[in-house]
């Protein structure tokens, strides 16, 4: 019975959440915290309504309690006319800014719910070629169907065509429930449609790692454009890198270099770097060193001087303590 319990405890200890995956749990949780909506099937029209969450989570979603950025920039440009959307820019530069794809590591449930269905176990597609030319398509879709589509024909392209964050969050946490049985009739070709796109987005998702974040995903592609400047995320520092390459070989994503506009800044990088060049950017901003400040006449002895009584071994540890700081002061 004892072995039992030990295997159960192990089996907890081995399956323990990382600390990035509770912060995307608990960050899935607080997007969608109108949990009152997942019961009455009614869309949160609150005052938080009116203010954007970092990550792509549906507007339509029974338990959003934020605007989706994407959706939100869509809208924006459809309504904006020849008047500039300022506060929707504004919103999603700040967020550039402050975290850039971080977000996709951390804060998106698209991401997390990726994540899950990769861990089912069976053979994957490892990064190639095909791929790396592939990621660039988010970038297509970003002009044609987030600027372009909803600036001429006042149409949210992506939310509209595309979306399967949408399909899944707003579509079916919508039609799920018995108060929205009159919606049913009312789905056409295009739902069909998105629903494919679901399923095919779904179904990838377990044999290739975030096939939406790395091929579909435009607010990715968007946040890709801070990677250099954003405060928080990963950082080579390249007087230690070696060019291993462990970091690129470890990465799931397309990146060519840590940090670039593919990276998601997951950190599963940092452990594996053998020289310790890879850290995070921004932990100054939480973590502060303890620095004193000494006069600068103050004479620094060698620790070994401080030795009392000194015996003869303590004697050859000063010299060579000394001798040593010369060295360095030379």
């Amino acid at each position: 019975m004892k072995k039992f319990f030990t295997k159960i405890k192990n089996w907890f200890v081995d399956h323990k959440p990382s600390k990035r995956r509770i912060i995307q749990l608990y960050t899935a949780l607080l997007y969608n915290a109108n949990i009152k909506g997942f019961f009455n099937g009614q869309i949160y029209k609150g005052p938080t309504k009116n203010l954007c969450v970092p990550g792509i989570n549906c507007y339509s979603c029974p338990g959003a309690v934020g605007s989706c950025p994407l959706g939100a920039l869509q809208n924006a440009l459809s309504a904006s006319d020849t008047r500039l959307p300022a506060y929707i820019f504004g919103i999603v530069i700040l967020f550039g800014l402050l975290l850039g794809r971080t977000i996709c590591g951390f804060l998106c449930p698209i991401g997390l719910g990726q994540d899950l269905l990769y861990k089912i176990k069976t053979p994957k597609l490892k990064k190639n070629k095909v791929t790396y030319a592939l990621s660039y398509l988010k970038y297509v879709l970003l002009i044609a169907l987030v600027v372009i589509v909803p600036l001429v024909f006042a149409v949210p392209g992506f939310c509209e065509f595309i979306c399967p964050a949408g399909t899944f969050e707003g579509g079916f946490g919508l039609l799920s429930n018995q108060a929205n049985e009159g919606l049913l009739a009312i789905l056409g070709p295009l739902f069909t449609w998105k629903f494919t796109v679901l399923v095919l987005v779904a179904v990838g998702g377990i044999f290739i790692f975030r096939i939406f974040c790395r091929f579909l995903c435009p607010l990715g592609a968007l946040y890709g454009f801070f990677c250099r400047i954003a405060m928080l995320g990963v950082k080579l520092d390249k007087n230690k890198c070696t060019d291993c390459g462990l970091c690129i070989s470890v990465c799931k994503m397309d990146i060519k270099r840590v940090g670039d506009h593919e990276c998601i800044h997951c950190g599963a990088c940092i452990s594996v770097c053998p020289t310790k060049a890879i850290t995070w950017k921004g932990s100054q901003l939480f973590v502060r060193e303890n620095n004193v400040d000494m006069p600068a006449d103050t004479e620094i002895k060698p620790i070994a001087s401080m030795l009392k009584p000194k015996t003869e071994t303590s004697a050859k540890v000063e010299k060579m303590a000394t001798a040593e700081v010369e060295n360095e002061n030379e």
